[in-house]
């Protein structure tokens, strides 16, 4: 088995929740202090692999399908990054894990804020990877693109667009036998979902919601991001009281993987 981007794993063994009107499945891995894994648009939770085999030496981590990926339910959309956050809030509630980190990936991320938002109390610190605080024009325009595409193109199709989209000019060329690869896993996120998902990262809106937020958070940023570019993780940074901003120079959207073992040191370190 691989996971979304063509590393290879163990399929794991998930359990599930019930929260928010729904079923979560979700896997947990490692021991210590708990730390709950948030995944973007269009994936599922194998997209944790190769953070979770350095995570799980330090934190009891907890990584989930979000709503309308994986093994978790999708009912139909749209979603919301505040639906969404709540799903998170009843399954740290319901495994009884007090207060958690929390390490968000792109949609994840923006489901994060709206967790520490609205939850403040469940919250220890958070990481907020590639990710921003109101869908400006541009990302606006890639988000509407990614969602009418995806009804259009073949699966593969559409993963190299993703790729594309996501990864340096420099990572695509000398990776491109494992990227060509992974386009070929299945999606675990069928079109309503998709376009569900979507529809939360088109509303999401933390702006001015999150001056109160006393969560120490690291915000993550490739320099080279042409998704969520640099200026979306800095005004995020602007909204949140004491915020740092980690720059991945050269790195794109998935920096976090381009530059995997430092993301992973430093991130841990952090979360310590």
């Amino acid at each position: 088995m691989t996971d979304y981007y063509g590393a290879d794993l163990v399929a794991p063994t998930k359990s599930k929740v019930r929260t928010n009107g729904i079923e979560i499945a979700y896997i947990e891995r490692g021991s210590g202090d708990p730390l709950v894994l948030i995944m973007g648009l269009g994936a599922d939770l194998s997209a944790w692999e190769l953070h979770l085999r350095a995570y799980a030496e330090q934190f009891r981590c907890i990584a989930v399908d979000n709503r309308g990926a994986g093994d978790s339910d999708k009912p139909e959309g749209p979603y919301t990054t505040a639906g969404m956050a709540d799903d998170y809030a009843g399954l740290i509630r319901s495994l009884g894990l007090g207060k958690v980190r929390v390490v968000g990936i792109s949609m994840g991320g923006a489901i994060a804020q709206e967790l520490a938002i609205r939850h403040p109390e469940l919250v220890e610190r958070m990481v907020l990877v590639s990710s921003w605080a109101r869908t400006a024009t541009f990302t606006r325009e890639v988000f509407e693109e990614f969602k009418n595409l995806r009804s259009i193109l073949t699966e593969a199709e559409f993963a190299r667009l993703l790729q594309l989209r996501i990864w340096t000019p420099e990572y695509v060329e000398n990776h491109i036998d494992e990227l060509s690869a992974a386009r070929e896993v299945p999606s675990t996120v069928p079109h309503h979902a998709f376009e569900a998902q979507s529809a939360a990262c088109l509303g999401h809106d933390t702006i001015g919601r999150m001056a109160s937020l006393r969560v120490p958070t690291l915000i993550t940023v490739g320099g080279a991001d042409a998704f969520t570019p640099l200026v979306r993780s800095e005004e995020l940074r602007g909204q949140i009281p004491a915020a740092e901003l980690k720059i991945f120079p050269g790195s794109g959207h998935a920096h976090h993987w381009e530059e995997l073992e430092e993301f992973n040191r430093y991130t841990m370190e952090w979360l310590k």
